[in-house]
């Protein structure tokens, strides 16, 4: 093995997990999350001499995020198969399972920005100045877009009723 590679298969067994449960987040797709982290692996790979010393996790994230921004700008291509992929077997509890899939179902009512925002904010827990700098915003745009995310998806959750019209309050008759 060349130098440094023992050094690298232990970041990419210790973050791939994690990588990948933030691509499937960000896309709601759990072949396109698998196959965008394993492509943000290959990114750190190669520039695993520069980043290694410093945040390497902090790099594979960017490099996910950008990855998955450049693919919404860019036409869906999708390539039909004969085979069916295997999926795996849901879990048992019937809770965890509905609940998931209203997270992602609420994240995808989100724009690409709003969720890369939302993400990297509350699943990797960044500061806004980190998130600004990932996503090259400002931080003003970051807070405005974390904000308006997260009352969307309190009124997606029912916790905050939506906003009534003026003939709806009575005003105005």
């Amino acid at each position: 093995m060349a130098r440094g590679d023992e050094d690298f298969v232990a970041f990419a067994q210790a973050s791939s997990a994690r990588l990948q449960r933030a691509a499937y987040l960000l896309t709601g797709d759990q072949h396109q999350a698998e196959e965008a982290a394993q492509a943000a692996l290959v990114r750190v790979y190669a520039a695993w001499g520069r980043v290694r010393r410093k945040d390497p996790y902090a790099y594979a994230r960017t490099v996910l995020t950008n990855l998955l921004t450049d693919q919404w700008r860019r036409p869906m291509r999708e390539y039909p198969t004969e085979i069916m992929p295997e999926r795996q077997a849901p879990q048992d509890v019937a809770d965890v399972v509905s609940k998931r899939r209203w997270l992602i179902g609420a994240l995808q009512a989100l724009s690409p920005r709003e969720r890369a925002v939302i993400v990297l904010r509350h699943f990797f827990d960044a500061s806004e100045a980190e998130v600004a700098r990932e996503l090259d915003l400002s931080a003003g745009t970051v807070k405005s877009l974390n904000s308006r995310a997260l009352a969307k998806l309190r009124i997606t959750a029912g916790l905050v009723p939506p906003a009534r019209t003026e003939t709806e309050a009575g005003v105005g008759l």
